[in-house]
């Protein structure tokens, strides 16, 4: 269906977008026509959007017939409030006062159409302040007391559109719904949209290049259309029904942002913001872990008062990590106490809290993948040569240990089951499970709610079916408020 284009009053806008269904807002709101259609794109270019305005009711109505509006209700209330304002002007602080640096004036008025201004040397700073209020047409205000700030951001309609940018406003439009084409002409048509969260600059990826090549594929063949978008997309989350994301994933970074308005936006979303928070913070895993009394290494949560004696007590050697540590950073094996105090001053001046555990070697660790509950691959990986870590860095370079895929149905049992509760405590989502087998049982080191499926890896026994699964995972997530 074509994505609607909302006016309060089409007549007095004889201005035409290919590709777009011009409609009054009146018709939008009162004709059953335009009910239907899930998953169809709502342009809301209405003049008012105060509370219980037509453009208020637009983009509420749009939400509840599952129609993709922008802006959303979200953004409309967000814009009304003064702390949200103030937190993207920090936000963006550096970009603006770089951007701003040449205007003479103590304010400054910047239009922003579709993400994009008409003077190309302020498209940064416009693309911007979309990302962080998605409207289709933005006016955002700035003002200069020695130093720029964002003091306030509306939405505008049509209307406040002078005659001689709105060329401009056509070509935007036209741009932002551009799509490319279809590769496989065969492929069942396109039911759903999948936004794919990745970073192509990324050191280690959660998936290399091949692997989001095949989740695309894999799309293709179930009806669902995959985009691979990058952090300047933020803008453009409402369009889609899901995010995917293939990038390493951080509180205090655009990834959870990106999770947590694709999380309000209604959407399906892996990883969802609190498996984000629960996983990427070993501080609440091992209070979760030892709270539903799963197996694990014996573990202490340190505070600098009494991480000397904690880590003593735990003996030598032992692993201290981190809370939000990754791939193998932010974690440190301590062999002796000589130099203790030196080396734990350093790893505080970063957290106020670190876990500390007893070091429980093994040849390998079992990586457990769990989507919805149920297990989804299984990997032995090996330890990196002449190292007791999967992974080490070796000057610029990482080496990694060999890796083995195993079957599901010949994982022990008690490996099995323990990953799937570990998980089951994080989240409904996808995660890796990472256990050790110590003197014949099962122990839980971590739950990693963004786990590698890297092609020639993690599909080296499934193949196409580990894409497949996770695909059809999302379709079916996809279709529950359907059925």
């Amino acid at each position: 269906m074509k994505p609607l284009l909302v006016v309060d009053s089409p007549k007095r806008w004889p201005l035409k977008i290919p590709g777009m269904e011009l409609v009054s807002s009146y018709q939008y709101l009162a004709d059953p026509e335009y009910a239907q259609g899930p998953g169809r794109k709502v342009f809301n270019l209405c003049r008012s959007f105060r509370y219980q305005a037509a453009g208020y009711y637009v983009s509420l109505l749009a939400e509840a017939r599952g129609h993709k509006p922008l802006p959303s209700v979200s953004v409309i209330q967000d814009l009304k409030l003064a702390p949200v304002i103030r937190v993207a002007s920090q936000d963006l602080d550096e970009l603006i006062q770089d951007n701003l640096r040449r205007i003479k004036s103590e304010s400054f008025d910047l239009s922003i159409y579709f993400g994009h201004n008409l003077a190309g040397g302020h498209d940064k700073l416009a693309q911007a302040v979309f990302n962080a209020f998605p409207a289709p047409l933005l006016r955002a205000h700035f003002e200069k007391n020695g130093h720029w700030r964002l003091t306030g951001v509306k939405v505008i309609g049509l209307g406040d559109v002078p005659e001689s940018h709105r060329p401009f406003v056509i070509e935007q439009a036209e741009r932002y719904l551009k799509r490319s084409p279809r590769k496989n002409k065969a492929a069942p048509p396109t039911r759903f949209d999948l936004a794919i969260l990745h970073n192509p600059a990324e050191e280690t990826p959660p998936s290399n290049k091949d692997a989001l090549k095949r989740f695309v594929h894999a799309g293709e063949s179930l009806g669902i259309r995959c985009d691979l978008i990058e952090k300047d997309s933020y803008g453009r989350i409402a369009e889609f029904d899901g995010l995917f994301i293939r990038e390493t994933t951080r509180v205090n970074h655009h990834t959870y942002r990106f999770s947590r308005r694709a999380s309000a936006e209604g959407m399906v979303v892996v990883d969802d913001p609190r498996s984000i928070v629960r996983c990427t913070n070993k501080v609440y895993l091992a209070e979760t872990l030892a709270r539903h009394r799963l197996a694990m290494p014996r573990t202490l949560i340190l505070s600098e008062e009494n991480a000397g004696d904690g880590i003593r007590s735990l003996g030598f050697p032992c692993v201290v990590k981190q809370p939000d540590s990754a791939f193998s950073i932010g974690v440190k094996r301590i062999d002796t106490p000589d130099g203790l105090d030196e080396r734990l001053e350093a790893f505080f001046g970063e957290s106020d809290l670190l876990i500390a555990q007893e070091f429980v070697p093994t040849d390998f660790d079992w990586r457990i993948g769990v989507l919805g509950g149920k297990p989804l691959f299984a990997c032995r990986y090996g330890m990196a040569p002449g190292h007791w870590q999967i992974v080490q860095r070796v000057e610029e370079d990482l080496e990694y240990g060999e890796f083995t895929s195993v079957p599901i149905q010949k994982v022990p049992d008690d490996v099995l089951k323990l990953a799937v509760r570990a998980a089951g405590l994080m989240g409904e989502g996808l995660y890796g499970v990472d256990l050790k087998v110590v003197g014949g049982k099962a122990i839980v080191i971590e739950v990693n709610d963004n786990p590698n499926i890297d092609e020639g890896v993690e599909d080296s026994l499934l193949g196409d079916r580990l894409y497949l699964a996770v695909m059809d995972y999302f379709l079916r997530r996809f279709e529950e408020p359907r059925s």
